[in-house]
């Protein structure tokens, strides 16, 4: 009987993935952290990775994976086209894109003390759920502000993949992640700039 491979570090990243959600449930301004998770994939393609962290370093790809395979939650079905479409990961960033600026626009407007902070976390840009119980005293109101908006594009984010597991194949998240649809944009011009210049 073969030994089972190895497993490499970046195998275990779903780890923090777990981790980076119970944190902010208890304290919301590791919520920050999650900037790690934004900038390393822009980071990786800008020097000419591609996907590569798309593909290997993803610590939710890997933890829906790990649900949807080796635990079986996963219907495994295919994807409907709609979703896979051009028109809609491009309208998905977009709109993703949309509700980032509005976020840092809520923190800014804390900042200037044009707004108080709300300690709300907006679950599928809808849902309000009012999260007062968490101590944010010891930091300035538009950090705090900063983190429960990022907290709450994470946690959406989230369960959007999780939806997407359980009715269709495990990373069926990836294939509209607006990282991934950003990271293929950057490959895709780097590739063509380098072809223009051949």
């Amino acid at each position: 009987m073969e030994r089972d491979k190895k497993k490499s570090w970046y195998e275990y990243l779903y780890i923090f993935s777990v981790i980076y959600l119970v944190l902010g449930l208890f304290n919301i301004i590791f919520a920050w952290l999650g900037l790690i998770c934004f900038a390393i994939p822009l980071i990786i393609s800008i020097k000419g990775g591609g996907k590569t962290y798309c593909n290997k370093y993803c610590g939710r790809g890997q933890l829906l994976n790990l649900l949807g395979s080796k635990y079986k939650l996963s219907r495994n079905k295919p994807m409907p086209k709609l979703l896979k479409s051009y028109l809609f990961r491009y309208g998905f960033l977009t709109f993703f894109m949309t509700m980032f600026m509005l976020m840092l626009f809520n923190t800014y407007l804390v900042l200037i003390g044009a707004s108080n902070l709300k300690e709300v976390i907006t679950l599928l840009w809808t849902f309000k759920v009012p999260w007062h119980w968490v101590n944010t005293d010891f930091v300035s109101p538009w950090t705090a502000q900063f983190a429960f908006g990022f907290y709450s594009i994470m946690l959406t984010s989230t369960i959007l993949g999780i939806i997407t597991m359980l009715l269709y194949k495990p990373r069926s998240w990836c294939v509209y992640c607006p990282m991934g649809t950003m990271t293929h944009v950057i490959s895709t011009f780097k590739y063509n700039l380098k072809d223009k210049n051949v």
